[in-house]
């Protein structure tokens, strides 16, 4: 498993930029070298001004496959939607083909039935680009993630049920009585490159943990995060604070 790859931007704003580079050149690179790209879309706030870059990008988006590795149970036109944000912010502002934008279900009543019914999405699109069996782990090409104040990402939260699935590709993630479908660890960390954007002061405390020697993986869920691909973290100079992080810093011109 390669070492995790570290970049300290200055603010929000250029690890915005950071990251908007860093994503356009493993579409492209992807794409030349195998036709295609996967890949999978964080919530929030930090990449909403990223998505907004990509909608302004010259990229071959007929070749470009868009998953979500976690959504609230909502509709997709609810102002709380991850699949909603993306497309108003991107993916309705270029001509995707719209059988490869693959939003998770959550009009099921059935949060479980619904994690059923995007991990069968999942697996046929990856049955008919990889030629996967069943029993195989589909492996992105990308997977972008975010990281909250309490140390989770996707829809892993602290010492919940769905950070210990192994079984499965999707499954359900509880915030409290908060129902959301969220990727499975085994599933994010078969991906060929996970990239963290994490800003804000408030991230401070959970990145001390996530980045100590020791810590409890279930009480700070980013830890889990271990793929057999590339790890970059993007982080602002707010969420870092004067913490000693332990791993050296790539250069800010390295990609993945």
């Amino acid at each position: 498993m390669p070492a995790p790859m570290l970049e300290i931007l200055p603010d929000k704003p250029a690890l915005v930029e950071r990251g908007l580079t860093l994503v356009v050149e493993t579409i492209r690179s992807t794409v030349a070298n195998q036709g295609y790209c996967t890949l999978a879309l964080a919530g929030g706030s930090t990449p909403k001004p990223l998505y907004s870059g990509l909608a302004k990008q010259d990229l071959p988006w007929e070749k470009i496959y868009v998953f979500w590795g976690d959504e609230r149970y909502v509709p997709v036109n609810h102002p709380d939607s991850n699949a909603g944000m993306a497309k108003a912010a991107w993916l309705d502002r270029v001509p995707i083909p719209l059988d490869h934008i693959l939003i998770t279900p959550t009009l099921e009543g059935d949060p479980s039935a619904s994690a059923s019914q995007y991990e069968t999405m999942v697996r046929a699109i990856f049955g008919r680009l990889q030629g996967i069996s069943p029993d195989e782990v589909p492996e992105f090409d990308l997977i972008l993630l975010g990281m909250g104040d309490d140390g989770h990402t996707a829809s892993l939260f602290p010492h919940t049920e769905a950070l210990t699935v192994s079984d499965r590709l999707v499954t359900v993630g509880n915030k409290g009585s908060d129902p959301r479908i969220t990727f499975t660890v085994p599933l994010i960390n078969r991906s060929r490159r996970v990239i963290f954007l994490v800003a804000g002061a408030d991230k401070q405390t959970a990145l001390a943990q996530v980045f100590a020697a020791e810590a409890d993986d279930l009480a700070f869920p980013s830890r889990l995060v271990r793929p057999h691909g590339a790890l970059k973290w993007l982080l602002d100079q707010s969420a870092v604070g004067d913490l000693n992080l332990p791993q050296p810093l790539s250069q800010p011109e390295e990609t993945i």
